[in-house]
C-alpha cells in the first residue's frame, strides 16, 4: 500500500513538473527561433531598401566588373547586414544560372544549392520567402545593369539561434532538475501524511484481529481519517471493557471479534481507495499542500523568463541587432526622473537616499529609455545590497564632453577578487541573497552593454564591508563623439 501510494504521488508530481517545463521549453525555443527569423529578414528588407545602398549595387551593375564592384560594396556594408563568415555570408551569383560569381566564403568552392528564394530571383522578382523548417535563412534580390544580370543573395546557417537555444535548454533542463528533487521531497512527505495514519489503522485492526484490544490510534485530525481512528479508539476501549463477558462465551468472542475485524477492515479498505484515487485525481491534493507546490513551480518560470528576456535580450547586442532611439534628451531630467521613481523603494528600507547635482547638466544624445534602464540598475543594486537603514548617495555632473553619474552606497561592497568580475553574465557575488532576490545576474552584463554601445564607461570602485561606488559616464555628443 505505502509503495504504492508513494510512487503515484510522486510520479503525479514528476509528470507535471516534466509537461510543464517541457511546454514551456518548446515556447520558448519557438519564440527564440521565430523572433531571430523575423528580426534577419526585418534587417535585410530595411538594409536593401535604404536608397544609398540600393543605388550603389545598381550602379555596379553597370560596370564590367560588376560582381567584383557588388562585393566591395556588400563588404563595406558587412556591418548593416550583420554578416559573420562563421554564421552569415554574401555572395553574388550569375542572374541567368545561378551559378556563384564571388562571395564572403568561397571555401565551398563557388558551389551554393538553387534554393526558391534565388529562383524568384532569377525569375526577376526579389526572394524573401522563409521556411521554419529549413536549416538557413536567406535572401536573393536581382540586380540588373549594363554589365549584366546579378543576384545579390545572403545566407544564415542558423547557428546563433541553435546555439542560443542549446543553451536555453541547459537553464531549462537544470530547473527542471532543481524542481524534479523538490517534487520528490515534497511528494514523499505527503504521501507519508497521507499513508503514516493509514498504517497505524491497519496495524491496530490486525492487532484487533488477533484479540489484542489495548491498541490505540492517535489521531486528533478532523479529517475522514482522525474521525476513523476516533471511532477506531473508542471501539477497542469498549471491547477491551468486555473482555471478561467475552470470556464466558469463547465462540462468540470469536464471531464478534470475526465481525468486528471485518467491519473496521472494509472501512479502512474504503480509506485506502479513496487516498489512492486522491492521488490520482486533480485538484483533490490539500489545498494549501498544493498551493505550496504550485508557488515553487511558479517561481522558476519566472527567473531564465526573467534571464530569457535577459537572454533575449543580450543575444540582440550579440547579435548586433539591437536598436537604439538615440535623441537629444535631458540627462539632468533622467536622473531626477529615476532618483524619485526609485526614492520610495529606498525608504522602505529605510535608507538615507539623497541626490546631488555637482553642476549644471546639458542635453545628450542617446537612447533616454536604455541610459534610464542603467541608473535604475545602478541603484536597485545599492539598495539591495545595503542593510536596512544604510546611506545612498547620487551624484552627476559635468567633466569636459562627458556627463558622468554616481551611485554610493555603504553596503556589504564586493570583495577585491570579485570587482573585475560582476560585469560577467550571470556571475553573483552573492549567490543566495542574489537568487533571493529575483536577481539573474544579467542586469549589470546588460547594463554594461547599453553604457558601451553609447561609447561610454560604466566602472565600479567596492571594498568588503565599507560599501561600492558605480559610476556611468556618457559622451555628451553620443556615441559618435566618445
Amino acid at each position: 500500500m505505502t509503495r504504492s501510494i508513494y510512487t503515484k504521488l510522486v510520479a503525479i508530481i514528476l509528470i507535471l513538473i516534466v509537461a510543464l517545463m517541457a511546454v514551456v521549453s518548446s515556447f520558448l525555443m519557438a519564440g527564440v527561433r521565430n523572433f531571430y527569423i523575423s528580426a534577419f529578414y526585418t534587417r535585410m528588407q530595411e538594409a536593401f531598401a535604404g536608397a544609398d545602398l540600393s543605388a550603389d549595387l545598381r550602379a555596379a551593375a553597370d560596370e564590367p566588373n560588376g560582381a567584383e564592384l557588388m562585393a566591395e560594396i556588400l563588404r563595406a556594408n558587412m556591418g548593416l547586414l550583420g554578416i559573420d563568415s562563421g554564421t552569415r555570408n554574401y555572395y553574388v551569383l550569375d542572374g541567368g544560372t545561378g551559378a556563384v560569381l564571388t562571395g564572403s566564403d568561397m571555401a565551398s568552392g563557388g558551389q551554393l544549392p538553387v534554393t526558391r528564394n534565388i529562383l524568384t530571383a532569377m525569375g526577376g522578382a526579389e526572394g524573401y520567402a522563409s521556411n521554419p523548417g529549413d536549416s538557413y535563412m536567406d535572401v536573393a534580390l536581382p540586380v540588373e545593369g549594363a554589365g549584366g544580370s546579378y543576384i545579390i543573395y545572403i545566407v544564415d546557417n542558423k547557428l546563433t539561434v541553435t546555439s542560443l537555444n542549446n543553451a536555453l535548454f541547459r537553464i531549462i533542463a537544470e530547473a527542471s532538475a532543481i524542481g524534479l528533487v523538490i517534487a520528490v521531497i515534497l511528494g514523499m512527505l505527503l504521501a507519508k501524511t497521507v499513508v503514516t495514519p493509514i498504517e497505524e489503522l491497519t496495524r491496530a485492526a490486525e492487532k484487533v484481529a488477533a484479540g489484542d484490544f489495548s491498541e490505540t490510534v492517535e489521531n486528533q485530525s478532523g479529517d475522514e481519517i482522525g474521525v476513523l481512528s476516533r471511532t477506531f479508539n473508542e471501539m477497542a476501549d469498549q471491547l477491551e471493557r468486555n473482555i471478561e463477558d467475552l470470556k464466558n462465551a469463547e465462540q462468540t468472542r470469536r464471531e464478534f471479534v470475526a465481525n468486528v475485524s471485518h467491519e473496521l477492515r472494509t472501512p479502512v479498505t474504503s480509506i485506502r481507495s479513496y487516498a489512492e484515487t486522491l492521488t490520482e485525481a486533480a485538484g483533490s491534493l490539500d489545498s494549501e499542500t498544493e498551493r505550496h507546490f504550485l508557488e515553487v513551480i511558479v517561481n522558476e518560470s519566472d527567473r531564465m523568463t526573467k534571464i530569457v528576456q535577459d537572454l533575449l535580450l543580450l543575444s540582440k547586442f550579440d547579435a548586433g541587432s539591437m536598436t537604439f532611439d538615440f535623441a537629444p534628451f535631458s540627462f539632468e531630467k533622467s536622473v531626477s526622473d529615476v532618483y524619485n521613481a526609485q526614492l520610495l523603494e529606498a525608504r522602505r528600507h529605510h535608507h538615507n537616499f539623497g541626490l546631488e547635482f555637482r553642476s549644471e547638466l546639458p542635453d545628450i544624445r542617446g537612447d533616454r529609455v536604455r541610459i534610464e534602464q542603467v541608473l535604475v540598475n545602478m541603484i536597485s543594486n545599492a539598495i539591495k545590497y545595503t542593510p536596512d537603514g544604510g546611506r545612498i548617495r547620487m551624484t552627476a555632473g559635468r567633466d569636459g564632453d562627458t556627463v558622468w553619474c554616481t551611485v554610493r552606497d555603504n553596503g556589504v561592497g564586493i570583495p577585491k577578487r570579485d570587482v573585475n568580475r560582476v560585469f560577467e553574465r550571470f556571475y553573483r557575488v552573492d549567490k543566495a541573497r542574489s537568487r533571493e532576490s529575483g536577481g539573474t545576474g544579467l542586469g549589470l552584463s546588460i547594463a554594461y552593454e547599453i553604457v558601451e554601445r553609447h561609447s561610454g564607461t560604466l566602472k565600479i570602485r567596492s571594498q568588503a564591508g565599507k560599501g561600492t561606488a558605480i559610476t556611468v559616464t556618457l559622451p555628451i555628443g553620443g556615441p559618435d563623439h566618445g
